[in-house]
């Protein structure tokens, strides 16, 4: 752990214990009246962990701009040493997730040592056929593993080959596939004959799955392919897995849908299927605009995590969802952005764990719709701060992560020791 996080760790939450143990039994109190276990909260709210991606710690840009920020990482090795950060004052994010070739070293060994030593895995690996590499033969103008020229999507396919070898070397176990591939205006693509290649293709990476790995498919309804893409929604996605093998399964990315889609019921239907691989957590107003995690519509998050937390109750057949945060931050420091998204999702889930599910059930087989809503409703306004500081706190995180990374001039010291990243053209990383 850095030593300036560690001693700000320190120095803050001894400021603030009194006041979170004050608040942490008052907490207590209400929760008892309905029946709950606080102390058995704060457990299962400490167990659970989001990955961080790679890029996250970096600045995004939007389609005309983007603007660096100070002490931006140079490396992969230096977006290690954030995501340590990240995970040393929020005790929520142990695992990162790679992208390849952004995050493509040769001393893969270095990069796993660095990781352990910072007490840090690798989550899923991440494959790149959406843009063209410098010196890359065959370009992805038009599609990678659903291009019309086979050769194109051989190129695509050994590249996700590659990626699942270094995810070996590291100790990863999933594979992510996201593909741009699509068509800008009608009749540019046929249909049919494009997802058949695409399925051609994935039959392939398939083939080199490890045994214990599984393969991510991740939809999106537009951009780059205005018009349509190929793996557009959770119903191609959900056509795909099925089509490759057991070890194939659905990702949803909060930001991937139509605005009025409900999420929370696709990835109901995707646990009752048993194809739910898991996510891509962020937040969106108009489109896929990859904010911050619980920025825009908490509601919906606690209504994802509703269903989460109902399949792991009833023990749904092969529930085993991966998170990972998903996120461009455009005007905020990355690190602070990743820091409030994991307690985000920490809060969501603890009060998705509040809600009572014996007179959910009753309301809802007695089509008693307003007490439904209000039990949910219920879970959703309690107040879980003092449970998520307190499950940071016994785990040696901060009460405060935010504050505590401010205290410590984290950003300060990485922009002296990091040369300044000019400004430049789009492209949303």
């Amino acid at each position: 752990m850095d030593q300036a996080i560690g001693a700000a760790i320190e120095q803050d939450n001894a400021k603030r214990q009194s006041e979170l143990a004050a608040d942490y039994a008052a907490l207590g109190e209400r929760l008892a009246r309905r029946g709950l276990d606080l102390a058995a909260l704060t457990d299962q709210v400490a167990a659970f962990a989001v990955a961080v991606p790679s890029w996250g710690v970096g600045t995004g840009g939007t389609r005309f701009a983007r603007f660096p920020g100070p002490g931006e990482p140079r490396d992969v090795f230096d977006k290690l040493a954030d995501c340590a950060v990240i995970q040393a004052l929020t005790r929520a994010t142990p695992r990162v997730s790679l992208h390849i070739p952004w995050d493509k070293v040769a001393d893969l060994a270095a990069l796993r040592a660095q990781a352990a030593d910072a007490g840090l895995g690798f989550d899923a690996m991440n494959s790149n056929t959406f843009q063209d590499q410098p010196g890359q033969r065959r370009s992805y103008k038009f599609g990678s593993l659903s291009h019309t020229d086979p050769a194109t999507r051989r190129q695509a396919i050994e590249h996700n080959l590659e990626c699942i070898e270094i995810g070996r070397a590291l100790g990863s176990k999933a594979l992510t596939v996201w593909i741009g591939d699509g068509a800008n205006f009608p009749g540019q693509q046929h249909f049919t004959a494009s997802f058949e290649r695409y399925l051609e293709a994935m039959r392939a990476v398939y083939a080199g799955l490890p045994a214990d790995w599984r393969l991510f498919i991740e939809h999106k309804i537009y951009e780059p392919a205005f018009y349509a893409t190929v793996i557009q929604d959770w119903g191609s996605s959900y056509l795909a897995a099925t089509s490759l093998g057991p070890q194939a399964f659905c990702l949803v990315d909060l930001g991937h849908h139509a605005p009025t889609v409900n999420i929370e019921m696709i990835v109901a239907r995707l646990i009752q299927f048993g194809r739910l691989g898991g996510f891509h957590f962020n937040d969106s107003k108009y489109g896929d605009d990859d904010l911050d995690s619980g920025a825009i519509n908490p509601f919906q998050l606690f209504l994802v995590f509703n269903e989460l937390v109902d399949a792991d109750a009833r023990r749904a057949p092969g529930f085993a969802p991966a998170h990972m945060l998903d996120q461009s931050h455009n005007v905020t420091d990355p690190i602070e952005s990743l820091m409030a998204s994991a307690m985000e999702l920490q809060r969501a889930y603890a009060q998705a764990l509040l809600v009572d599910r014996t007179a959910l059930a009753g309301y809802q087989d007695a089509n008693d719709a307003l007490m439904a809503s209000r039990t949910l409703k219920q879970a959703y306004l309690t107040d879980v701060e003092p449970l998520l500081a307190t499950a940071r706190l016994r785990q040696g995180g901060a009460v405060d992560p935010i504050a505590t990374y401010r205290a410590a001039g984290y950003r300060a010291k990485v922009a002296a020791e990091r040369p300044a990243v000019q400004g430049g053209g789009g492209g949303i990383v």
